[in-house]
């Protein structure tokens, strides 16, 4: 009884820290530290991602990159640095086309300037990523704030987490799943897809080497395929050319994507995965019928992967410069 007694005290005392931690994510964080916050992130947002729309997609992948590897904390950002000892997630592969850090140091800029070593870098991130979707047209979703950064970054790890556009819908649930997110967030999030670009060297196994043999992915639609080699990837290589992931529709944040998947067109061996259950397939089928709304479904997403192993609270820091942690 005594035994029972003291591991009912222990689960209760876990989950008061775990309603802790949760709590301290909460809407309007900021709204007594540095009332203007958020008010300087949507107008930096707003003057600037009309005439620049394809950096929101950009913008959305770094969060969604940053939350995969260590939670979303900023560890993206930082540089590599001689007190680091190794290179840092900026320097892994599926990072070395992510754009936008430039933009993040603006508004960091802007905020200390209003509120110095307040907002986090990691809240930031969260919050451009929504309001550059919204400023193009797309979802909003709920952003609660009070995450605070970290001061690690690995390439290592980067590469451990960060799913690849080469992996199959096991490998997806898996990785996914290890983040806490399950099949239909899987779906949904890859509904991002919708909007930006890609370059070749992500793809091109599928249109010239899919098994080692110099093959084609028979998955892939022959037509799509042959067009993206003579008018795109004309040699596997090619790290220059830009892609659209949703042609034809890649500046909209609309269901496109998920039309093109069922016409065997899209455009990653990950895309593809989507359709290779019934589970993902009826997914796909209610959203295009519209018995699922993407745009509050997508948010819904959202919100529960700004949520992964955040650091709030005393955890982490509040860093004066993004790219660097603080001295």
């Amino acid at each position: 009884m005594a035994t029972m007694c003291h591991s009912g005290m222990l689960v209760l005392a876990v989950l008061a820290f775990i309603g802790f931690a949760q709590a301290d994510l909460q809407m309007n964080f900021y709204a007594k530290s540095c009332p203007n916050a958020e008010k300087i992130v949507v107008d930096y947002v707003n003057k600037h991602i009309p005439s620049a729309p394809s950096l929101a997609a950009a913008l959305l992948r770094m969060h969604f990159h940053d939350c995969f590897v260590r939670g979303c904390d900023a560890s993206v950002l930082l540089n590599f640095t001689a007190e680091s000892g190794s290179a840092t997630e900026k320097t892994a592969n599926p990072n070395l086309t992510l754009r936008g850090f430039d933009f993040i140091d603006r508004v960091k800029s802007l905020l200390e300037a209003e509120c110095p070593s307040i907002v986090s870098c990691a809240d930031i991130v969260a919050l451009v990523a929504r309001d550059s979707i919204v400023a193009t047209g797309g979802p909003t979703w709920k952003v609660p704030t009070g995450r605070r950064d970290g001061s690690i970054s690995s390439a290592q790890e980067a590469l451990k987490n960060i799913p690849r556009p080469t992996f199959n819908l096991t490998q997806l649930e898996s990785n996914f799943s290890s983040k806490g997110l399950d099949v239909k967030d899987l779906v949904l999030l890859s509904g991002a897809h919708t909007v930006g670009i890609a370059h070749c060297p992500s793809f091109s196994d599928r249109l010239y080497n899919f098994t080692g043999h110099g093959d084609e992915d028979p998955s892939l639609d022959s037509e799509y395929a042959a067009n993206l080699k003579a008018r795109k990837c004309r040699t596997p290589t090619d790290n220059t050319t830009i892609v659209e992931m949703d042609p034809g529709s890649s500046k909209i944040f609309d269901l496109s994507y998920y039309r093109l998947l069922l016409k065997r067109r899209g455009l990653f061996h990950s895309d593809a995965a989507l359709t290779t259950s019934s589970t993902t397939t009826e997914y796909i089928n209610e959203l295009l019928s519209g018995s699922l709304n993407f745009f509050s479904e997508f948010a819904s997403s959202m919100e529960k992967m700004g949520r992964i192993e955040v650091k709030t609270g005393s955890d982490g820091e509040i860093r004066k410069k993004c790219a660097f942690v603080n001295s």
